[in-house]
């Protein structure tokens, strides 16, 4: 078995992010340094940081309601609120799949199955994620046409946007928002590129799975249709 499938099966990360942590220097296999794309055979002594790493029999995917002002990285050196703290009664190595911002709330994925988070974010697998946003002005008919149109960033034009107007007036507009692309803030930063400033944000789906039912901070497990419907 390549290594990196070994370190995603055993709940360290995404393959690609187990690439990364390879390339790096932090795994050795037999007390060696590996290389991306070694083997793994059964018997050998395989450690991350230094601690053995071995594969979970057990692979789990919540569906979890990350608060604002919460974090998503699990490295050891932020003092803030972590979103695996609320996971401290689940004795498994688990991880984050599907970013959202410090500033922002709604719906993020926290699992040990490597499988589920590689499919999660290959661009074949993408599925649409939706929020509910709250901006300052009047979000226009013209604005609505732009979104559906794609938004030219720094980074370049965004996919059409699916775009729902819920309540609107010269001070404020609500609005429900769907995309296909997962770039760093990306509504934010289109809402800023047609002039509005994003007061409230929240990931309420991804796919299939919403959070209806979760309050900030709660968390439930996805039956196996849902996690099938990722894979097809």
């Amino acid at each position: 078995m390549r290594l990196q499938k070994y370190l995603a099966e055993a709940g360290v990360a995404s393959r690609r992010k187990c690439e990364e942590l390879i390339s790096s220097g932090r795994v050795t296999v037999n007390g060696v340094i590996a290389s991306v794309g070694a083997s793994v055979m059964p018997g050998d002594k395989v450690l991350l940081d230094g601690k053995p790493v071995a594969p979970e029999q057990k692979k789990v995917v919540y569906a979890f309601y990350k608060p604002k002002n919460v974090i998503c990285t699990s490295s050891a050196e932020e003092d803030r609120v972590k979103v695996l703290d609320y996971f401290k009664d689940v004795p498994l190595r688990l991880y984050t799949v599907g970013r959202l911002d410090y500033d922002s709330e709604g719906l993020i994925f926290v699992t040990n199955d490597g499988e589920f988070a590689d499919k999660l974010t290959h661009p074949r697998y993408m599925k649409t994620k939706t929020y509910r946003v709250l901006v300052t002005g009047e979000l226009t008919k013209q604005d609505e046409r732009a979104l559906m149109k794609g938004i030219e960033l720094e980074d370049g034009l965004t996919a059409p946007a699916a775009v729902r107007v819920l309540k609107r007036s010269a001070e404020r507009s609500e609005l429900l928002i769907s995309i296909i692309e997962g770039r760093n803030r990306q509504v934010r930063r289109m809402m800023e590129a047609l002039g509005h400033k994003t007061l409230k944000l929240c990931r309420i789906s991804i796919g299939s799975v919403g959070i209806k039912g979760l309050g900030p901070g709660e968390k439930r497990l996805l039956s196996e249709e849902e996690i099938e419907s990722f894979y097809k």
